[in-house]
């Protein structure tokens, strides 16, 4: 088995993380996906109230991650995600439809939602975690 960490250079860098760790064991792949927010190179939030551009951002960062494990969309198999607002979430639904058209088409893999306190940069609104696998 090895492991090695996946970190795009495009993302910023990550400091005491890695943006993605892929884990090959004979010719299964398992790609674990940090939780990712809408940054950009800088590490900045680039849409600080909006939800449905953040999640835009932060579906093209996990595209990033996967590019670099040699993987897509389709091969993701689990996404969580975390929001500060269940009610800004829902407000938001058609355009995360939208946004999620986008970058999976009809693929939906096992997913939850969790409205939380906050998220480590204040500026974010929701963040993305999950799991791809070959």
């Amino acid at each position: 088995m090895t492991k090695r960490p996946i970190n795009p250079s495009e993302l910023a860098d990550p400091i005491g993380f890695a943006h993605g760790w892929l884990v090959e064991h004979g010719p299964a792949r398992t790609l674990y996906l940090a939780g990712q927010c809408g940054y950009d190179k800088a590490g900045r939030i680039v849409q600080k109230a909006d939800l449905a551009g953040q999640l835009d951002t932060a579906m093209a960062n996990i595209g990033l991650i996967l590019r670099d494990a040699g993987m897509t969309f389709a091969d993701v198999v689990q996404l969580n995600f975390y929001v500060t607002s269940r009610d800004d979430y829902a407000a938001a639904r058609k355009e995360f439809g939208s946004i999620w058209r986008k970058h999976c088409g009809k693929h939906y893999p096992g997913m939850a939602l969790f409205e939380v306190v906050s998220l480590f940069d204040p500026e974010a609104r929701i963040e993305v975690q999950g799991i791809a696998a070959q």
